[in-house]
Order: structure tokens, then C-alpha cells, then sequence
């Protein structure tokens, strides 16, 4: 792994609903490069914090920032011209449209800004779609899953779409990517493989925040590990430090996981 300094950095992040306090004084950096995973049981807050960071929702106090820029409270369209990207835990997908159609909506920015020329049938346009369908069909190869592009979003499996948004997420090569429970529903096999996709990206460089249940995965690809817990962060380390924390086993792996496993 090579960083290049701290991409993002959460600082006293405090976020309340209706008196109650879902994230209560988080602070942690992700270096650019990193693969974090963001840990705890359900009720924690980490989607909440996810949808701090992609503007969902602004913070009730702290500052979120962006290589030293304050994002804090941008609408998520702003934060979209960030380069911050996300999946979710249910997959989000267009069900009538082709594989590659989906891949393209994220490159919309780009798009869009063509529309007049399009309208005029002008070459330029006829160029930029022609980069456009590339670059979707170079991400789904990297995704493992390019002989899918003319096939409906619905015809495919799980796994399959679940590679299907993070490359809709990843076509426009984003700063950083927020991917939430992207092994929700997958079996063993499908799981490692996801392991295996998300170890690609990061190799490519991009910087990954992760939220995920299954510990396997967590601890095999994971650079640090953030715990959340009742809305508190109470601990951060690497893999093998969060396995041996007693606080950690207490609060969330139960025990079940230790240096050895």
C-alpha cells in the first residue's frame, strides 16, 4: 500500500435525531490509498456517517474534510463534483436498462454536458460518446463482468449487480469510494471474490471506505479498522489489533474471532 497523506478526515463529528445522539464525537483520517473498514453492530452509525459524508444529511457539529477541504454540509451533488462515490446496502440499480447503460449513468457529468451538441449531432459529441462507452466497457472488464454489458440489470445475479454498482461508482474515477455492505447477501465464494474486487481497486490506487458485517472479509482486506459502537468510535488499528482488542470482542465480535483466525 503507498499512501500520499490524508484524503479524508472526520473531526468531532457529532450528529443528533430528535435528541438522540447517533454519532457522538468521531474523529479518524483515511489516507489516500487505504482500504478502512468501518466496523460494528447494527445501530452504530455507520451508514448514518456515511450519509454525513456523501451529504445526505449534514452533521450537527464537527467538520468532515476532503484533502483539506471543508465538505462539511455540501448537498450530495456538491459532493458528487468531490469525486466522492457510494454504494449502498441495497443495491441501487436501473432494472430495464442494459449492464452497460447503468455503467454509463455514471458518467453523467461528463455527458450531459454534450446535450446541445447532441442535439446538433455535432462530431464532438459523436467523439465524447464514443470515450464514453469505452471507458464504461474498460470498468466492467475490470469488474469481471464485461460479458454482461448488452444483458438487462435484472437478469443478473447479485454478485453481479452488486459489481455492477460499484462500477457505475468507479467510472468516473472518483478521490474516494464509500461502499456499504458490499457482501450483503453473497455466499462464501461470492464474498471472497468480492474481497478479491475490492484488493483490485485499491491497487489501482483508489481510496476505499468500507462498510461490512462479515469479519472474514473485513480483516483479509482491510488496511485499518475504525469500531463504532452506540454511535461512539472505541477503537482504530490494524486487523490483527481490533481482533485482539477486549472492548472490540466485547462489544461486537462476541468472541468469536481471535489473533489466530
Amino acid at each position: 500500500m503507498k499512501t500520499n497523506g490524508t484524503l479524508l478526515q472526520i473531526q468531532d463529528v457529532n450528529k443528533q435525531f430528535d435528541g438522540l445522539l447517533a454519532i457522538a464525537g468521531v474523529s479518524f483520517a483515511v489516507n489516500s490509498g487505504e482500504i478502512v473498514s468501518l466496523i460494528g453492530p447494527n445501530g452504530a452509525g455507520k451508514t448514518t456517517l456515511f450519509n454525513l459524508i456523501s451529504g445526505v444529511y449534514p452533521p450537527t457539529s464537527g467538520q468532515i474534510l476532503l484533502s483539506g477541504e471543508n465538505i462539511t454540509g455540501m448537498k450530495p451533488y456538491q459532493i458528487a463534483t468531490k469525486r466522492i462515490a457510494r454504494t449502498f446496502q441495497s443495491v441501487q440499480i436501473f432494472q430495464e436498462m442494459t449492464v452497460l447503460e447503468n455503467v454509463l449513468l455514471g458518467l453523467h457529468h461528463r455527458l450531459s454536458s454534450g446535450f446541445v451538441k447532441g442535439m446538433l449531432h455535432l462530431p464532438g459529441e459523436r467523439r465524447e460518446e464514443q470515450s464514453a462507452g469505452t471507458q464504461a466497457r474498460e470498468t466492467l472488464e475490470q469488474l469481471g463482468i464485461e460479458q454482461l454489458a448488452e444483458r438487462k440489470a435484472d437478469s443478473i445475479s447479485l454478485k453481479e449487480q452488486r459489481c455492477l454498482e460499484i462500477a457505475r461508482s468507479v467510472v468516473s474515477k472518483p478521490r474516494l469510494l464509500l461502499l456499504d455492505e458490499p457482501a450483503a447477501g453473497l455466499n462464501i465464494r461470492e464474498t471472497e471474490e468480492m474481497g478479491d474486487i475490492i484488493q483490485g481497486l485499491g491497487q489501482y490506487g483508489l481510496t476505499i471506505l468500507l462498510v461490512e458485517h462479515d469479519m472474514n472479509l473485513v480483516m483479509s482486506i482491510a488496511h485499518r479498522v475504525v469500531v463504532l459502537h452506540h454511535g461512539m468510535m472505541i477503537a482504530e488499528g490494524l486487523p490483527e489489533e481490533i481482533q485482539r482488542n477486549p472492548e472490540v470482542i466485547r462489544a461486537y465480535l462476541g468472541g468469536t474471532h481471535s489473533a489466530e483466525r
